[in-house]
């Protein structure tokens, strides 16, 4: 059987691109291993970037395969490591996620992109929560999307099923940057590599007071941050990289960052 996905390592990123004709639908077998790969990309010192995408130039991801649902797969059954996708509730994930889309990105394909850091899209990209048709519910999609569209728009979308086209996504900011599907890959890849290039710790560390602070008051969140009570700004601040930022700084050169 062939993989349902298609793995690239390269200066020090990782792609992963769904790669199941017809529409890179997600069965239980698929995010089980999707769930795999995202917890060695976060446990690898070596990896510093992934992207997702997917295959073809029609469709992202739709989300959940009712073929395989059909078929058996139970709804609520065993997503593996990470829930939907792998990425959805992968805990301490402290890399950048760049979700590539290249078409279709509806349902739990959708949930799937908002778990990313950074959305790019192809300009025939279309997005949607279509669950209220088939009487289900976006779970994720209700949590995550009133926090980062305006509240209308989005209950607007989860409510009725309308679809937004690239530029409608990009007005309400929903998704970063558009570019044409011939660039999008070249794109995405461009800013991997920059970020790549970056410092890991403080990346790290940007995570973890974000995905921390999101519940919690301004205050409370801060002085946890200038007390060093995140594990993440801990370790920066008693890092190498911290001391070479300072040199390379006052040297007047890049910095050249190790992660440790």
């Amino acid at each position: 059987m062939a993989s349902p996905l298609k793995i690239r390592k390269e200066n020090r990123i990782l792609e992963v691109t769904l790669d199941r004709p017809k529409a890179n639908a997600i069965d239980l077998e698929t995010s089980r291993v999707m769930g795999e790969v995202f917890t060695n990309f976060r446990d690898d010192p070596e990896l510093r970037v992934a992207i997702i995408t997917g295959a073809g130039g029609k469709f992202f991801c739709p989300g959940w395969d009712l073929k395989a649902a059909a078929d058996g797969d139970a709804v609520d059954g065993d997503y593996g490591k990470g829930g939907f996708g792998g990425l959805q509730e992968l805990r301490g994930l402290n890399k950048p996620v760049i979700a590539a889309i290249n078409g279709i990105c509806c349902g739990g394909g959708l949930e799937l992109a908002l778990s990313a850091d950074v959305i790019l899209a192809a300009d025939h990209a279309t997005f949607a929560l279509p669950e209220i048709r088939s009487g289900t519910v976006a779970d994720a999609a209700s949590i995550k999307l009133p926090k980062r569209i305006p509240y209308h728009i989005a209950m607007e979308m989860l409510l009725t099923g309308r679809w937004l086209d690239a530029e409608e996504a990009a007005r309400w900011g929903l998704i970063n940057r558009i570019h044409p599907p011939e660039r999008l890959k070249e794109e995405t890849w461009k800013l991997a590599n920059l970020l790549a290039s970056g410092p890991p710790l403080v990346y790290a560390a940007i995570k973890e007071v974000v995905r921390e602070a999101e519940d919690m008051k301004f205050q409370d969140a801060l002085n946890r941050i200038t007390k060093s009570q995140f594990e993440t700004v801990e370790r920066l601040y008693r890092s190498e990289d911290q001391l070479e930022g300072a040199r390379a700084f006052a040297e007047k050169r890049d910095p050249v960052w190790k992660g440790r």
